[in-house]
């Protein structure tokens, strides 16, 4: 098969693994960068140039793309699906797990369980938002941000408002969450592809930091998920409509809460603290799918 790898940086691991992944079954891979494409949207025969020449025969695609990029990178992946070309990563999907706010209203309709969140349009009572999450310490997170990047911790009531107050000043968009200390600063990225859980890390924050994300200094370690817990993520994958997934949740005392959904999580990560080859399951679940 001829596959493609949607990615602006073809140096990055999981953009290498699943070349190596791929190659290794056989499959003639190409990177193609979809900040680079040219869309052709036309009744008959839709089409997408890339650097002067149109992509053709393509059996499949991978998405991975980044979230300053997805308004682009999502209408190049809906645009191979017009072309009749399956994609790991659905463009709907997408759009759905990179909208935070959109994404937990899914995930809590579903009935599954997250740290307490409120949202406001700017809302002057900063106070009554933060008794509604039951008080500091808090979290309040970018909609916009990733990787752990717009995610601060307000140790007491007095710093929660006054950050509340700045941000609504610069009219920047951010929810407001529950703490949850029995978590001690560490989270669960639990991989799912095709509706199976292929891998799970508990992620642990460095010492004074309660962001556990690795590009933040964080460490992982494999961990054998609860039955509760892999039910969660699995769950949460199939609401989204995600074929790949990565799921973070936090340990709490009520059971795991979803913090959020990734739908291009990073390999590097999780194929190291597992020991486990998980791009060569992305390729054998696209395999499936065109064949």
């Amino acid at each position: 098969m001829k596959l493609v790898i949607l990615s602006a940086n073809p140096n990055l691991y999981s953009t290498k693994r699943l070349v190596e992944a791929g190659e290794k079954k056989g499959h003639e891979m190409m990177i193609v960068d979809h900040t680079k494409c040219d869309l052709v949207i036309e009744k008959k025969k839709p089409g997408i140039i890339y650097r002067g020449t149109e992509i053709k025969d393509i059996d499949g695609v991978i998405p991975r793309i980044g979230a300053s990029v997805t308004f682009f990178g999502t209408a190049v992946v809906r645009q191979f699906e017009m072309m009749k070309i399956f994609s790991a990563t659905e463009s709907q999907a997408l759009v759905r797990s990179r909208d935070k706010l959109r994404s937990l209203q899914i995930l809590s309709r579903a009935g599954l369980d997250l740290p307490k969140t409120v949202f406001s349009n700017y809302s002057k009572d900063v106070g009554s938002v933060v008794a509604k999450v039951g008080g500091a310490p808090l979290v309040i997170k970018l909609l916009e941000g990733t990787q752990g990047i717009g995610v601060v911790l307000a140790d007491n009531k007095n710093a929660a408002e006054s950050m509340l107050e700045a941000f609504n000043g610069l009219q920047a968009r951010v929810i407001v969450q529950e703490f949850i200390k029995e978590a001690g600063g560490a989270d669960l990225r639990v991989f799912v592809v095709d509706g199976v859980v292929v891998g799970a890390m508990k992620r642990q924050g460095k010492e004074g930091e309660f962001r556990s994300n690795l590009h933040r200094g964080g460490s992982a370690n494999i961990i054998k998920l609860t039955d509760e817990e892999e039910n969660a993520a699995l769950k949460a994958a199939r609401v989204l409509g995600l074929g790949i997934a990565g799921v973070d949740m936090l340990q709490s005392e009520r059971g795991p809460l979803i913090l959020e959904v990734n739908s291009s999580p990073g390999l590097e990560g999780i194929e190291a603290a597992t020991g486990k080859d998980i791009a060569s399951q992305i390729i054998k679940y696209v395999e499936r799918n065109v064949e």
